[in-house]
Formats: structure tokens, C-alpha cells, sequence
């Protein structure tokens, strides 16, 4: 109050809370009403001294707007308010002083992530990405230093190499190895907080897989219950990048395969044979990297004269597969090890008849998709492998992690 005497010496030492709850209250207009405010809020020699005195210097009318003007709490934290009331807390004044002043600045804080939070919900309510448009942001986006991490092809030594030239299949031609390079590029590039197109892949997959209109947070156990190992997704993005998110987004927003996906999410959930369902497909990514950097997909990439439509088709091809062997031989995650194998080796060996698969599939003609429900077995040889049946061995990380 204008014109208050303020004790000294040990009368100082006790100011009730009566007395100041007023100046807390009267903070924020005190910033925002004039000099008289001021000098009541900021604790300093005028505050203390019991007045304003003197006219209002020209930095005071800038950092404090006129009446019926407004300013972001921000702006007031910046502009020192807050700072004089914490200043105030530091004075050699009663414990009630302090306790009452870190109180108010608690609450500052927290409104300060009050907002925060606000920003991070208007973050996650962006709308959907098409796989398109995230395509060109990849396209056009400086991948530079992810391009100098690729291994584009598997090096062959010796006679390996001899036969893989007379026997095996044809290179990749020239027009096409450009969009080759932009795969693995995408391969090696990290997920980014800071990149908006990440956090729109990333929110898509979850409201795709969720059928929720809501976003959710960056982080979270709800990640967990996607199929991911924790509650941040780009832990488990190992080895595929955001290649891996490109093909699940691919798989989720592709008309023709949203279905499918949505069932073997529904299978991912059940109560045995439960999977981890983001985790398989970052496998199945892996899986599909590996046969390109082994050019087993040159010939149908020159047939069809795209890469990226040819690997996003066999990464749906190979979880069709899965889907169909995990639900009907009643397997579990305990099977999926060998399950990967077998996927490895399709993808590679025979990656043309897992693709004529899937357009079966999405042609709806179970008939000739090569993959009809398998008859009953009995349980001891439905399993059963023998010793002398071939051992295909999963090359380099395309295991379930």
C-alpha cells in the first residue's frame, strides 16, 4: 500500500499471511495497471519504501503495457515480475515470506506447462499424412548425411560372386537406382521430434491402428500396446529408420490393405498367440531391406520400373504370409524366430509368388493366392522340423528384437 510504514528489525521478521496475499494477488494487474502496480508487486525500493515516487521511467512503460492491455505470462516472466517476487524470497525475511513467494512461483511453473501441454495436444491434433505427401517430404528433404551411412549392395567374394553374376538376378538399371538410394537413405534416417512430417507419420499410424479421431502423446505406454518395446518408437526403429514407419504407414493407409491390417493388429491382441505388432513389422522392414540390398528385387523393380511400390507391396506380401501361417497353424511368439526365417527366405528365393499373393488377396480370390487354410494336423506334426530339412539362416538383424 502507498504511503505503509514497514517495520524494521524484529518486527520485519513477521508479516502475516493476510498481508500478503493481497500483493500475490494483485501481481498480475499490478504488471498490467500503471506505475502504482509496479511498485507494489516488484519488491523493490519503491515497494518497500511505501511508494511509487518520481515519474515513470521510459524502459517501465515499455516492459509494462498501458491499462486494458494485455501481456503472455511468458512475457511477464521474462519482463521480471517473477524474478522480483522470487528476488523477495531471498531477502532475509520471516519463513512464512519464503513459503508463501516459492508457492507463487510454483504456480507460474505450472501454468507455464499448462501451456506446454496445450501446444503438445494442438501437435498431435494435426491432421492425417497421406504416404504421398511423406514420400515428398523425403524427396526433398536434405538426406545427405543419411546417404553416406548406405551399404547399397551385399559385397560377394570369390566364387559367391562368380555365381551370383551368371546365375543370379539381373542389376537394377540406371533410372532406377536413384529411388533406390532414397530407400535406403530413408533407412538410415533417425526419427526427429523436431521434423513435423515424423510426428504426422507417427500420429497417422497411431489413429490408423486405433481407429481413435484423437492423437496421444509422443511418448507413453500407449506405444506399448501398439507393438512397440517402449513408450518411445524411434528406440525401436533400429536398422530400418523411418523406412520402417514409411511401410506401416503405407500399410495403414492404402485402401486395399487397411483391412488386412486391422486383422492382424486384432490378431496381435489375442490372448495366446499375441505379438508384439510394431516390432513384426519392423522385422518384416528388415527383411525387405536386406532382399533389396541383395538385388533379388531387380527383376520385378525393372518389370514394374518403381522400387519404393515394389518394397512397400512385399512388405504387405510378407505380413499377409505371417498373418495367415500365425492364425491357422495356431502359432505363437515363440514360433516367431523360425516364422522370420521363413519370411526371409520367401522374400528373397521367391519374392515373386509372395507379390502374386497379395493381389490375390486384395483381389479377393483366396482360391489362387497359394496360401489356402491349411488342413488339420496332428499336434505332434504340426511343428515338427527334421534334422535333415534345409536350415535357412537369417541374415544379418531380421530376427524378432
Amino acid at each position: 500500500m502507498p504511503g505503509a510504514v514497514v517495520p524494521c528489525g524484529r518486527g520485519a521478521d513477521y508479516i502475516s499471511r493476510r498481508a500478503l496475499r493481497p500483493r500475490l494477488r494483485t501481481a498480475e494487474p499490478a504488471a498490467t495497471g500503471g506505475r502504482g502496480g509496479l511498485a507494489a508487486a516488484s519488491g523493490g525500493r519503491g515497494g518497500m519504501s511505501g511508494g511509487a515516487g518520481g515519474s515513470e521511467r521510459p524502459e517501465e512503460r515499455q516492459r509494462f503495457p498501458p491499462p486494458g492491455k494485455s501481456r503472455p505470462i511468458l512475457a511477464l516472466r521474462q519482463n521480471g515480475l517473477l524474478q522480483a517476487l522470487v528476488w523477495e524470497a531471498g531477502q532475509p525475511a520471516g519463513t512464512e515470506i519464503s513459503e508463501e513467494l516459492q508457492r507463487a512461483q510454483e504456480e507460474w511453473e505450472a501454468v507455464e506447462e499448462i501451456q506446454s501441454g496445450l501446444w503438445g495436444t494442438l501437435a498431435s491434433a494435426a491432421p492425417p499424412i497421406s504416404f504421398n505427401e511423406a514420400l515428398q517430404y523425403f524427396q526433398t528433404a536434405d538426406l545427405s548425411e543419411c546417404r553416406k551411412k548406405v551399404q547399397a549392395t551385399v559385397r560377394r567374394q570369390g566364387l559367391a560372386a562368380l555365381v551370383h553374376f551368371l546365375f543370379g538376378p539381373p542389376r537394377l538399371q540406371p533410372q532406377l537406382q536413384g529411388e533406390r538410394e532414397l530407400a535406403l537413405a530413408m533407412a538410415q534416417c533417425g526419427l526427429d521430434d523436431n521434423e513435423r512430417v515424423h510426428m504426422r507419420i507417427l500420429q497417422t499410424i497411431y489413429k490408423k491402428l486405433t481407429r481413435s479421431r484423437l492423437g496421444c502423446p509422443r511418448y507413453g505406454a500407449h506405444w506399448e500396446e501398439l507393438g512397440f518395446q517402449g513408450a518411445d518408437p524411434g528406440t525401436d526403429l533400429r536398422g530400418t529408420g523411418m523406412l520402417g514407419l514409411m511401410q506401416l504407414l503405407y500399410f495403414v493407409m492404402d485402401a486395399q490393405t487397411l483391412p488386412l491390417a486391422h486383422e492382424i493388429f486384432k490378431l496381435s491382441q489375442h490372448g495366446t498367440q499375441n505379438f508384439p505388432f510394431c516390432i513384426m513389422s519392423v522385422n518384416i522392414t528388415r527383411i525387405v531391406i536386406q532382399a533389396l540390398r541383395e538385388e533379388c528385387l531387380s527383376r520385378e523393380c525393372n518389370r514394374r520400373q518403381q522400387v519404393i511400390a515394389v518394397l512397400n507391396d512385399l512388405y504387405a506380401a510378407a505380413f499377409l504370409q505371417l498373418y495367415r501361417l500365425w492364425k491357422w497353424q495356431h502359432k505363437t511368439i515363440a514360433d516367431s524366430g523360425f516364422l522370420l526365417k521363413e519370411l526371409e527366405f520367401s522374400a528373397k528365393k521367391k519374392p515373386k509368388q509372395l507379390l502374386k499373393s497379395l493381389e490375390a488377396y486384395v483381389n479377393r480370390c483366396p482360391a489362387a493366392d497359394g496360401l489356402p487354410r491349411p488342413s488339420p494336423a496332428p499336434a505332434e506334426e504340426m511343428d515338427f522340423t527334421g534334422v535333415c530339412d534345409p536350415q535357412v539362416e537369417l541374415e544379418g538383424e531380421a530376427r524378432l528384437i
